[in-house]
């Protein structure tokens, strides 16, 4: 439009001024080797004009074809996008309703021509590992790494997760290593390092980001409570099978003032050094974790159960906590402490006292465990109750041989239809 108005105005000009000029100032001479052009100045501006409009015509049809060339190429790529859009929409929707090959297909055939084409090839990569095709999973990554780059945190986490579904535990325990250094607050990061260190048994690198794990609130705090003591007992359990007793307590005396102050760790360190038959050991962390433990009735009767099975040389210091206790106990709480006390007078040879706790166990009905009419019973033969010990036994056996048969219900009863054979021929 602007070049039209501009060849209008100069015509317009050369027109009006042409005249005037042309009378007053002579003509215009174009002088060459061979020709000599003589014309007025309004030829000149006339020319000038037309030879502009050509130009300008050569130039609007050159723009036109490549526009037209352009737009074609436009056409043919929205084109191929929308279609890669809608074939990627019902790929997820076939990825969803668990028809895997199907999706893998929609959603990589045309992933290069998508939005996001990096997260189309990760969920082909995806779909095709859920259908058991490893080589296709791992090309579908490897095109998604090439779009995406090395760094891209999004391809990395895809990798790995599809790593831990391929059972490749040392393969996805090094991917995330690495996507730790990346970023240690991304969640889904997080969540991937629980399971794979979870898997591979790695309790040291799993308890190193537990307050990452805590601080990004991925757990409820009942599932990060399990999840602790998971990542506590295993850290035990290796010391104790790797390094035995001495190694157990050496890493013990490493721990933070927190995890030493922990009454879960310390109730499981006195049931693994039992089990290493270091009872005086034990003893010194049961009488600690015993004074703490009365607010976590849970930790109070698990403690109660280990300090059965202690044998220390001199346990007096624990017997007076352990009966004072007892004194004061609740119903809930009575029959595990006193059951503790029995034990505890028994190796000290006191079936006097022995008898006396045993028959506070024994008239806890709700709380028996399957050992304590055999103890009781052993107890009272012992101190001379030879007739209660035969009469508890005698309980016991009743009481296991009572087989409560229920009425039968004459709704079920079958009708007897004298007829029934005759029908059926």
């Amino acid at each position: 439009m602007f070049r039209t108005l501009f060849l209008m105005l100069v015509l317009l000009a050369g027109l009006i001024a042409g005249p005037y000029l042309s009378g007053k100032q002579g003509y215009v001479l174009i002088e060459t080797t061979s020709y000599n052009i003589e014309m007025s100045i309004t030829t000149l501006v006339v020319f000038f004009v037309l030879a502009m409009a050509i130009i300008y015509g050569i130039e609007w049809i050159v723009t036109r074809f490549f526009r037209l060339s352009s737009d074609t190429y436009g056409w043919f790529s929205r084109r191929k996008r929308v279609k890669a859009q809608k074939q990627t929409l019902e790929g997820l929707m076939r990825m969803n309703e668990g028809d895997y090959s199907k999706a893998e297909k929609l959603i990589g055939k045309n992933a290069k021509h998508s939005d996001e084409p990096v997260l189309n090839f990760i969920k082909a990569a995806e779909a095709a590992q859920q259908r058991g095709d490893e080589f296709s999973a791992n090309g579908y990554l490897i095109q998604a790494t090439e779009l995406a780059g090395t760094d891209n945190l999004l391809v990395e986490i895809a990798r790995t997760r599809i790593l831990l579904q391929q059972n490749k535990l040392p393969a996805a325990r090094s991917s995330i290593d690495s996507l730790l250094v990346m970023t240690q607050r991304n969640k889904e990061v997080l969540k991937l390092a629980v399971e794979i260190y979870q898997k591979s048994n790695a309790f040291q690198a799993l308890a190193n980001i537990l307050d990452q794990v805590e601080n990004a609130a991925l757990y409820t705090a009942a599932d990060f409570t399990t999840l602790q003591h998971q990542v506590e007992d295993g850290l035990m359990d290796e010391k104790m099978n790797e390094e035995g007793v001495d190694g157990l307590l050496t890493w013990w005396e490493a721990q933070t003032r927190k995890r030493r102050n922990d009454l879960y760790i310390k109730v499981g360190l006195v049931r693994r050094l039992i089990d290493c038959n270091d009872h005086e050991s034990a003893y010194e962390l049961a009488i600690e974790a015993f004074k703490k433990s009365e607010a976590v009735p849970a930790l109070n009767q698990e403690l109660c159960r280990q300090i059965a099975r202690l044998q220390p040389t001199d346990n007096s210091k624990l017997l007076k906590l352990v009966a004072k206790r007892a004194r004061q106990a609740n119903d809930s709480q009575c029959c595990c402490l006193n059951r503790a006390l029995g034990y505890l007078h028994v190796r000290n040879g006191d079936f006097a006292n022995a008898a006396d706790a045993f028959k506070k166990v024994i008239a806890c009905e709700d709380h028996l465990e399957p050992n304590d009419i055999t103890m009781a019973a052993y107890v009272f033969e012992q101190h001379g109750d030879a007739e209660l010990a035969r009469k508890i036994r005698e309980d016991s056996l009743k009481s296991a041989m009572d087989l409560k048969i229920a009425p039968a219900d004459d709704n079920l009863k079958t009708e007897q239809k004298p007829t029934a054979l005759l029908a059926q021929k």
